[in-house]
């Protein structure tokens, strides 16, 4: 499906079903197709990223993933505090990137407009890139040092997992790339080797844990995730903000769109998002599945982890030191990504 019809059911959506609510402040594109020109082909492990802008104090739960006219649609609600300010969403990696080309879908007001042509006017200025690599440091040593001992162990993993992937968005960021989800060990290293610094890569993977795995490895685990994936789907009940991820309707991505990965020979890069999705559905069974089920699963998840070095806390306690003793080399990677990308002023 041609990008296009895929933004025009988005935009169909929010008129349908967001625009008419009395918090309704408009809606824009986010994720991975920002930038991508309409006659770009949509791939079928992708979702459109919709982000419908309210004001309320506390947005209520996201609708996540749905399926719209055929179209996979991942909508997210972010509130109007968040935005009104320019200078604040030109500072944030997460925010910034979404308006630095045309994304609006629907501005009854005009502030979205607003904001978007003054973040597009400056998104390459130097001092807010680095504001904003700035926080994404931030956020990476900030999770680690928070990390609590005393979490269930698919909350750990989720934790570390999380924080050490951030690594890979400080090098996007730094590039003027989008800071993407499940993609973003892929995208970085296609960055890296741009810039001249491929055998820097080595060094992400390595502290994540996965520069030796095999492919024959990774598909053994994907299929144990796809057996996880499909019982935690059919049972999960308690409502979790990435619960749509885990869904019949989420499926292509998170298993069908790994297992693409792998067969192209990435299966590093599709690791990291692998064992995200492993632990998600263990907080969901740990939730919602008879105990017996969950101790039935429990052993596949493990193994995936351990393919990691990660086997204990101790294990995660070390790893996180170890990503945060790496942060100065890190920055230093982005630093001479800045220096040398042209488009920064």
């Amino acid at each position: 499906m041609q990008l296009k019809f895929a933004r025009e059911a988005a935009a169909d959506w929010v008129e349908r079903f967001a625009s008419r609510e009395a918090w309704f402040v408009g809606a824009y594109f986010s994720g991975s197709t920002v930038g991508m020109p309409d006659e770009a082909e949509l791939p079928v492990a992708s979702d459109v990223d919709l982000v419908v802008v309210i004001d309320v104090r506390e947005p209520p739960m996201k609708p996540g993933k749905l399926i719209y006219l055929g179209v996979l649609l991942e909508v997210t609600y972010l509130t109007w505090d968040l935005l009104k300010n320019a200078e604040e969403v030109l500072g944030n990696h997460h925010l910034a990137g979404s308006f630095r080309v045309e994304t609006i879908v629907a501005d009854p007001t005009g502030q979205l407009r607003q904001l978007q042509e003054k973040v597009a006017r400056h998104f390459a200025d130097g001092e807010w890139v680095r504001r904003r690599c700035q926080s994404v440091l931030d956020k990476i040593e900030g999770g680690l040092r928070s990390l609590d001992p005393n979490a269930p162990w698919h909350d750990l993993v989720t934790s570390l997992l999380f924080s050490t992937g951030i690594t890979t968005h400080l090098i996007l960021v730094a590039a003027l790339r989008n800071p993407t989800v499940r993609l973003r060990y892929l995208k970085a290293s296609g960055v890296l080797e741009e810039y001249g610094h491929f055998n820097f890569y080595g060094e992400l993977l390595r502290l994540l844990g996965c520069e030796n795995l095999s492919t024959q490895r990774a598909m053994h685990h994907l299929d144990e995730l796809a057996r996880t994936f499909d019982t935690a789907a059919a049972i999960a009940k308690t409502p979790f903000f990435f619960s749509s991820d885990i869904s019949e309707a989420a499926r292509p991505i998170a298993i069908d769109g790994s297992r693409e990965l792998i067969s192209a020979g990435n299966q590093r890069e599709a690791y990291f998002w692998m064992i995200a999705t492993f632990a998600r559905c263990h907080k969901i069974l740990a939730a919602d599945a008879p105990v017996d089920l969950k101790r039935e699963l429990e052993p596949a998840f493990r193994a995936a982890v351990a393919e990691l070095g990660i086997t204990s806390q101790d294990d995660i306690t070390r790893r996180a030191g170890e990503v945060i003793a790496f942060l100065p080399r890190l920055a230093s990677v982005a630093v001479a990504i800045i220096d040398a990308n042209p488009e920064i002023r």
